[in-house]
């Protein structure tokens, strides 16, 4: 399976832990030309669009994109006819009219940025919605056929309790969708948080409570029948996501836009960050990937997938012995950390809270 990865990195504002690649447009004109320039990169991969099987338009914020901008975007994709075709989206840029206009043009997956149904915590995280926004979105989309949603939430915020992620599962729970992405905050670097971090005014929650929260959310989805089948995704009714699994399982994928990474013909290819060098070239980098390179991703990757990694079929791939190339495999059974059962190497549930003890062994 191949993926299409397509970034729109405008926002209309820029939310507090974010350090995606983005940037609130100046102007219309600004989101115009860029998006002429993309459908150039684009085409410049048409030689794939018969082997595309997945579409995800991320960011950013493409929803915030006008209906006439979002219609010139998808018909420059309508040569590819993939199986799952996904685009992120905030709520408070949807619209019924935006709404008809996925439908018709064949997108069959949304990924909503809904991060808490509490809007004191909103307003921490500088969200533009409301708790009450989201239901009637959902609703919307629905009635519209496109039953495919995800939404993505965040714990381990600064001043949340159990009972806070028990509201929002419940909340979650009321809206009948079969996908979660459930995250941790992670204080990343260029962000305000981590600005206000720098000057006293943040403090991250420590790893004991953060650990608590995981757990919580584990056992509670869980128990409505969605099964966590990557460390931070929950699916039920086996309605995965098949585009982030091509990243999971080191397959292909193109990427497209600002800052977008992709993995084809066994380069990883990484395009310019600052608008103007992508409106001259959009490459900056491409490196081939040597199999020690490659293992090392696939067992990084395949490891945060709940099924694991085969261990024979990794090493007749790449002509190793698992074992002799990592001894202290050993040490992280011992520790509980992972667990290996019929040549599949899979982290346990207290691994996965401490991945990157076990991940570090790869590098």
């Amino acid at each position: 399976m191949k993926g299409l990865y397509i970034h729109i990195p405008f926002c209309e504002y820029i939310c507090h832990y974010c350090d995606f690649v983005k940037r609130v447009p100046k102007n219309q004109d600004m989101i115009d030309t860029y998006l002429i320039k993309l459908r150039e990169e684009i085409n410049s991969y048409q030689s794939h669009f018969d082997s595309v099987e997945t579409i995800f338009i991320g960011g950013g914020t493409p929803s915030m994109l006008t209906v006439d901008q979002l219609t010139y975007l998808f018909d420059s994709l309508i040569r590819i006819k993939p199986i799952e075709y996904t685009i992120e989206l905030n709520p408070e840029s949807y619209t019924h009219e935006k709404g008809k206009l996925f439908k018709k043009y064949g997108l069959n997956r949304i990924s909503m940025g809904v991060q808490s149904f509490n809007n004191d915590t909103l307003r921490y995280l500088n969200r533009g919605h409301k708790k009450e926004d989201i239901a009637w979105i959902i609703s919307d989309l629905k009635t519209l056929g496109i039953n495919n949603i995800s939404i993505d939430l965040i714990f381990a915020i600064p001043g949340q309790t159990l009972d806070h992620i028990k509201y929002d599962l419940d909340e979650f729970i009321k809206l009948d969708i079969n996908h979660i992405s459930y995250y941790s905050l992670i204080l990343e670097d260029k962000t305000y948080f981590y600005h206000q971090y720098l000057k006293g005014n943040f403090t991250p929650m420590d790893e004991d409570n953060e650990a608590i929260m995981y757990e919580y959310v584990m056992n509670y989805l869980s128990s409505y029948g969605y099964e966590q089948y990557e460390i931070s995704n929950y699916a039920r009714k086996n309605q995965y996501s098949l585009h982030n699994n091509i990243y999971w399982t080191l397959g292909e994928y193109i990427g497209v836009g600002l800052g977008a990474h992709g993995f084809i013909d066994n380069y990883r290819t990484y395009n310019e960050r600052g608008m103007s060098q992508y409106m001259d070239h959009f490459l900056k980098e491409k490196t081939f990937q040597t199999d020690d390179l490659k293992l090392q991703d696939e067992l990084i990757f395949g490891l945060r997938l709940t099924r694991g990694v085969n261990i024979k079929q990794l090493e007749k791939k790449y002509k190793i012995n698992f074992y002799d190339k990592y001894p202290q495999i050993h040490e992280k059974v011992d520790l509980g950390l992972v667990e290996i059962n019929n040549d599949y190497i899979r982290l346990t549930k207290k691994g996965t809270m401490l991945g990157n003890q076990v991940f570090m062994l790869f590098i």
